[in-house]
């Protein structure tokens, strides 16, 4: 890493404007080949947390950031070299104050920058996100009266990427450019999520933009925003020549950029096409190359980093199929792949993150033990030598590869590793490659595993070559549960189904200990290996004690009997004291004159004779009837 610490004043500063120490870093550095200080505002961001973007061309550097301290203006930047420095202008609110640069990709004549903001086009219910793509010329040198060291040839338009009856995916993530030779067009490829998140990750997208497509909807019509009504309508006015936001040679006219101050967003739209839908998954960045096979054809190969620090390895096969070959977790402790870089001189990617970089080797073909892994791995970069007998990385050497095995599409073993047709049956014509023997007491619960090595693959266990249903009970994440008794004992098989081939993954010769079963015919000359199987539960002997709960009843009942108890004391008084209150209420008056004399033995007081008693009926807490007295 390269060491670039702030000042202790510039941290002072931060950390007085409500920044921590630990949000005071720096995520990455651009090369630029002058030993000078620059400054960094509208080059750098104020905050790591703001995304940004930056490509130096021509050694001149182009940035896309936040050009203030609250993270509210955003900023397209050009600084260094020998043209003029200029920059958008926040008073004409070309970009939304939430906008988020992802990626800067350079061109023969223009720059794009690749971002999401609020879309302001449109009259939606609730906040909407949208996909931009902007542009700016190489050589606009900025106006001479109006738009002064400002953007002359600033233009933007909508990146669409969804699939057929299916909300949009409109949050950009990141955006690499694929070179290609002429005639053929170049192509962007860009990561998506969805701001309508279903469960508590989001799913993802890889989508395919030509960049013929993004040049002729910045060459269509233009919107423009009705002053009265505030809306966005497709301008259909005359239009000057040249045209306004092109790289045309020479100063623009006052009219062209009056023009250009209101009509920079585009009425169409750049519409992708989608490659890779993978729910549950939220990428974060994105790595291309053209990788050859064994006979020379080319493969679009992606490395994908997640959020959670996994690196995803996806070949685009025939007709725009896209299969994961790879999938790695890189980090013991989730956090998100901040970079990718291909060095393929070097045959290494280079993933950055929070804490350095790693360099990751682009195939792990040595994983692959056999033939029928290594192609069913459809790694263009993986190809079985069978005179090694081992899946090696392809490299394009002098090296002679004909009789190698490879398959891209459709990726199928019995055409590649065999000499002979094999059968797509569900029970091929090979037998298995190794036997495990399995020998336990009778009435034991055996657990067989069975190893799933491919998660496009489907898996299906037999006895004796009869299927049984993966519904059944007797299998339980993907390993077969089994009572050992007398009639089930023999040939138990896991198959795996990929790509139109079957083949069995793991074979068992389940038997007895009382009276062990010989070995079929069919099956002799096939390697075996006495293998120890988990028991669930021990047949004469358990392998768990088991464990008692009479202490935890009796307490359980105890309890119980005290709740019963209490409930039937309150059931019984509560009638009681209702009734003995209703008798106390109804006796008032009536009571012997006595039971109301003061303790002193003296009589009770009477009221005086000139005193009336108008209402009557209450009665105090004494029983005492009460009423309103008036002298």
């Amino acid at each position: 890493m390269i060491p670039w610490e702030a000042s202790h004043k510039k941290k002072r500063d931060c950390v007085f404007k409500k920044k921590s120490n630990e949000e005071l870093k720096d995520f990455s550095l651009v090369p630029i080949p002058e030993e000078r200080i620059l400054d960094g505002k509208g080059q750098s961001p104020f905050d790591p947390a703001h995304k940004h973007t930056a490509v130096l061309v021509d050694g001149m550097l182009y940035t896309g950031t936040m050009n203030n301290f609250l993270g509210n203006e955003p900023i397209l930047m050009r600084t260094l070299g020998t043209q003029p420095v200029l920059k958008t202008d926040a008073f004409l609110r070309w970009l939304q104050p939430d906008a988020s640069f992802v990626a800067s990709i350079p061109s023969t004549h223009v720059v794009y920058f690749f971002f999401g903001e609020t879309a302001k086009e449109f009259d939606f219910f609730e906040k909407l996100t949208i996909s931009r793509v902007a542009r700016v010329c190489k050589n606009d040198v900025g106006g001479e009266k109006l738009l002064q060291k400002k953007w002359t040839t600033f233009l933007k338009a909508q990146l669409f990427c969804a699939q057929p009856g299916q909300l949009p995916f409109n949050v950009i993530r990141h955006a690499v450019l694929m070179p290609a030779d002429p005639p053929a067009s170049p192509r962007v490829y860009a990561i998506f999520t969805s701001q309508w998140q279903v469960g508590e990750t989001r799913s993802s997208a890889v989508c395919e933009f030509f960049l013929s497509d993004i040049e002729k909807v910045f060459e269509g019509k233009y919107k423009e925003m009705n002053k009265e009504s505030s809306r966005w309508n497709t301008y259909s006015g005359p239009v000057s020549n040249p045209r306004p936001g092109s790289c045309s040679v020479g100063p623009s006219s006052d009219k062209a950029l009056t023009f250009v101050k209101e009509h920079f967003l585009m009425d169409g739209k750049v519409v992708g096409k989608p490659l890779l839908v993978k729910q549950d998954v939220e990428y974060t960045k994105l790595a291309v190359e053209m990788a050859k096979d064994v006979n020379g054809k080319d493969h679009l190969v992606m490395y994908l980093g997640t959020n959670t620090g996994s690196l995803h390895k996806a070949v685009v096969g025939n007709d725009n199929d896209t299969h994961l070959v790879e999938e790695i977790q890189l980090f013991q402790e989730p956090e998100p792949i901040r970079n990718l870089l291909l060095a393929p001189s070097q045959r290494t990617l280079f993933v950055g993150y929070s804490g350095g970089l790693l360099r990751i080797p682009q195939a792990n073909c040595s994983v692959y033990r056999s033939c029928i892994d290594c192609v069913l791995a459809r790694d263009p970069h993986c190809a079985w030598d069978p005179v090694e007998k081992a899946c090696r990385m392809f490299f394009n050497t002098s090296t002679d590869l004909s009789s190698w095995k490879q398959d891209i599409n459709p990726g199928n073993p019995a055409w590649t590793c065999v000499s002979r047709p094999m059968g797509r049956s569900f029970k091929p014509q090979s037998p298995p490659q190794l036997i495990k023997e399995v020998l336990a007491p009778l009435h034991s619960i055996l657990e067989l595993p069975c190893p799933q090595t491919s998660t496009l693959a489907t898996y299906q266990w037999t006895y004796r070559a009869t299927p049984i249903q993966t519904s059944s009970s007797a299998i339980y994440n993907g390993s077969l549960m089994l009572l050992l008794r007398e009639e089930v004992r023999g040939l138990y098989q896991c198959w795996a189904t990929e790509s139109g081939f079957t083949h069995p993954v793991v074979s068992y010769w389940i038997q007895s200990q009382e009276d062990p079963l010989p070995l079929d015919p069919e099956l002799a000359g096939i390697p075996r290996e006495r293998v120890e199987t988990p028991l669930t539960v021990g047949g004469p002997t358990p392998l768990v004690t088991p464990r008692s709960y009479w202490s935890h009843f009796i307490i359980v009942t105890v309890l119980l009997a005290l709740v019963l108890s209490g409930a039937l004391i309150g059931f019984v008084f509560c009638p009681l004291r209702a009734l003995q209150a209703q008798r106390k209420i109804q006796g008032c008056g009536t009571l012997p004159p006595g039971e109301k004399a003061p303790l002193s033995g003296e009589p009770p007081l009477q009221p005086p004779k000139d005193t009336r008693i108008l209402n009557g009926g209450g009665v105090d807490a004494d029983n005492n009837q009460l009423g309103t007295e008036m002298a």
